[in-house]
């Protein structure tokens, strides 16, 4: 029988497969790298390309911040411009109604009656004065109810006293006057005065 040595060819065959192994090990190594690598490089570069859209979108809020406070800052001084106007308004209306108030008391204060003085607190007006009878005082509260834009007068106090020898009534009475209602077209302008508002 011949023998025949293989350990040689299988010594051969082991150092090829080895040498397989390694050259394999070393290009999934290189590729495992070469992925990681490229894994990385993509990462990086989304990471870049949202850093960039987020400072883009800081600006951007930055400009809108500044801008809104610049239309905070408008409505502030058209809101102060309106209450102004409502004022200024408001001060004509005061003094239109203060003249024909002073006109009524002129017309409707009965004869026998002395006013000593007058106050208005808004819508409010205060008389006092000197009668020389209680009926005086009536007439004048009934000529006051009688008169156009002036509510019903109430009396607040009403006494005997002697003034430069002369035996009078003291008398205290109030009212609200009253302030007409505003036509369609004043309603209608008021209405888009308002709407005007911001």
């Amino acid at each position: 029988m011949i023998k025949i040595n293989l350990l040689p060819h299988r010594e051969e065959a082991r150092k090829a497969r080895r040498q397989q192994f390694y050259v394999l090990a070393g290009m999934v190594t290189l590729l495992g790298a070469l992925l990681v690598f490229a894994g990385y490089t993509a990462i990086d570069g989304y990471i870049q390309h949202q850093n960039s859209k987020n400072e883009f979108l800081k600006k951007e809020i930055a400009v809108l911040d500044k801008q809104v406070d610049e239309i905070k800052d408008l409505k502030e001084k058209s809101q102060a411009l309106l209450d102004r106007k409502n004022t200024i308004e408001s001060l004509q209306k005061d003094r239109s109604e203060t003249v024909t108030l002073l006109s009524e008391l002129v017309q409707r204060v009965p004869e026998g009656v002395y006013l000593k003085t007058m106050k208005r607190n808004g819508l409010q007006v205060v008389l006092s004065g000197y009668a020389q009878s209680n009926s005086r005082i009536s007439t004048l509260m009934r000529n006051l109810e009688a008169a156009e834009g002036m509510g019903p007068p109430r009396l607040i106090e009403s006494k005997a006293a002697m003034v430069g020898g002369r035996r009078l009534f003291e008398f205290s009475l109030d009212f609200n006057m009253v302030r007409p209602e505003p036509s369609p077209a004043e309603k209608t302008a008021t209405k888009a005065k308002g709407g005007n508002k911001p």
